[in-house]
C-alpha cells in the first residue's frame, strides 16, 4: 500500500515485494479475497492488472518487481537524485 501514498516516488534500485494481504498471525490461513481486492485497489490500473494476472496475490510468497519496472512499466514517479 506504500504505492498509494500521495506524491510517492520509487528509487530505480528498489525491489518491491508483492504478496497476498495478511496480518502477522494469519499466515496459517488461506488469503482473504476481499483483503486482496482492498490492497490491490491502492495500485494504479496497470500494476493492479499485472499482479492479479500473474497471481502475485494468491499466496503469501513474495514476488519481486524492480523499481525500474515499477517506474517504466507502470508509470510511478522516479525519486529525484540529490
Amino acid at each position: 500500500m506504500f504505492l498509494a501514498i500521495r506524491n510517492v516516488c520509487v528509487d530505480p534500485n528498489a525491489n518491491l515485494l508483492f504478496h497476498a494481504a495478511l496480518s502477522a498471525r494469519e499466515r496459517d490461513h488461506a488469503p482473504y479475497p476481499e483483503r486482496n481486492r482492498h490492497m490491490a485497489s491502492h495500485y494504479n490500473a496497470g500494476l493492479r492488472a499485472f499482479v492479479l494476472a500473474n497471481h502475485y496475490m494468491d499466496s503469501f510468497t513474495f514476488h519481486p518487481i524492480s523499481g525500474r519496472d515499477i517506474i517504466r512499466k507502470f508509470g510511478y514517479r522516479q525519486c529525484s537524485k540529490k
